[in-house]
């Protein structure tokens, strides 16, 4: 799947952040390169960036210590990395990706 890749400790997750949402989760791919990503936090002050950091690991099994922003703390498009076993979380963000958006 182009949304994420391997790393030797974890994965790199592209993202495409909607803030603002009325029913947040995870779910779908867009364009085939970016897993779509709801929160209900407002885009300001790194709220938004804050709940992504928190539902990517409710939806993975990790602390949020282990999930980190790389790329794009302004945009909506963004990299997050996420500590852990590589093939156990690419079998996770394969499942989520197949989702409709509901709550990972």
């Amino acid at each position: 799947m182009g949304a994420w890749r391997l790393l030797a400790d974890g994965v790199e997750v592209a993202l495409k952040v909607t803030p603002r949402a009325a029913r947040p989760g995870l779910g779908g791919v867009e364009a085939g390169a970016w897993l779509k990503a709801k929160v209900a936090e407002p885009p300001a002050d790194g709220a938004a960036n804050a709940g992504v950091t928190r539902l990517l690991a409710k939806a993975l099994g990790v602390p949020p210590s282990r999930v980190s922003l790389v790329q794009g703390a302004t945009g909506r498009k963004k990299r997050f990395r996420i500590e852990g076993e590589p093939g156990r979380l690419a079998a996770l963000l394969e499942i989520i990706a197949r989702a409709s958006g509901r709550e990972a």
